[in-house]
């Protein structure tokens, strides 16, 4: 018992959870948008592996950081292009496109990276984002190093989390976004253009899930390997369902998932005698316990992955 409060109880677990939580942040945010429009986008845990390298590529050979985050941002956004015109434009299945999508980008990256990036018995690194000092609160105690210790990306994917609640519930294009996930139709008939709209939020959400990769190369690590991602993608996924489609409870959804990861690295350490494997998979085992007991009350958007054609009822 006295173990459990030790972790509990110490402020490396609550950054730690942070951390870890921000790759998730932003998939998740950019799942949920595609799918508030009807989209489905399994391609996110390849979008995730080509920003990561595209990100740590770009970075490696010579711009800044911010610079990196950006064109993993533009590189995830034209592979949301592509998955829009097979999806929305030519009305392919969700299903089978996104897991196109993802086979694709998980390959080229590491086609790309071995283009570019000789073989060499040690990865080459960069230098990644450094934890921000913020005056009068990174020196609070616990609370300080806790919470206010962190890089750039992950006070950003919260800002980006509070955002799109803002935007998706309180302002006209939020409205428009979740009319054509609900009913195209009738988004058409207010003189919206459903086609448009779904491009828009698959092309942005799939920005967002290539900065979720990127930060695991220019913060989370210094350098890029293919399996980085390890399914985070698909944890993104099972989170939109958690999170009822809501972006405040999909941040919930992301820190509750990496309090249970951060948690058992911690008790690997602290508890002999049990196999490592047991503390691996228990956060998944109680994120799928979370997610049934969710599930049960979610409201799916009434048009997610159903094909919209202009004219047809």
């Amino acid at each position: 018992m006295s173990t459990l409060i030790d972790i509990l109880a110490s402020a490396g677990l609550w950054a730690a959870i942070l951390r870890i939580a921000t790759p998730l942040i932003f998939g998740t945010l950019g799942a949920l948008l595609c799918e508030r429009a009807g989209v489905l986008n399994l391609g996110i845990e390849g979008i995730m592996t080509f920003g990561a390298m595209i990100g740590w590529l770009a970075v490696y050979h010579g711009t800044d950081l911010s610079t990196g985050l950006l064109v993993a941002a533009l590189a995830g956004g034209l592979f949301g292009l592509l998955h829009s015109l097979l999806t929305v434009t030519l009305g392919l299945s969700q299903h089978v496109t996104g897991l196109g999508v993802t086979l694709f980008a998980s390959s080229f990256s590491y086609y790309v990276f071995r283009l570019i990036v000789p073989v060499a018995g040690t990865p080459p690194t960069i230098v990644p984002f450094q934890p921000i000092d913020i005056p009068g609160l990174s020196s609070l105690p616990f609370i300080g190093p806790a919470l206010f210790t962190q890089t750039a990306p992950t006070y950003l994917a919260i800002a980006v989390a509070l955002l799109m609640g803002y935007v998706i519930f309180r302002t006209p294009i939020g409205l428009a976004i979740r009319m054509t996930g609900e009913n195209p139709h009738a988004a058409e008939a207010q003189g919206l253009n459903p086609v448009r709209i779904r491009y828009g939020a698959i092309v942005a959400g799939s920005a967002l899930m290539a900065v979720g990769g990127a930060f695991l190369t220019l913060s989370a690590f210094n350098s890029f390997f293919p399996t980085m991602v390890q399914g985070r993608g698909w944890i993104c996924i099972a989170l939109v369902v958690f999170a009822s489609w809501r972006p405040g409870r999909a941040l919930f959804g992301a820190l509750l998932f990496a309090f249970f990861d951060a948690f058992q690295l911690r008790l690997q350490t602290a508890v002999s005698g049990v196999p490592y494997q047991i503390f691996l998979m228990t956060p998944y085992i109680l994120s799928i316990v979370a997610l049934a007991v969710m599930a049960r009350r979610a409201r799916v958007p009434q048009a997610l992955m159903q094909p919209y054609r202009r004219g047809e009822r």
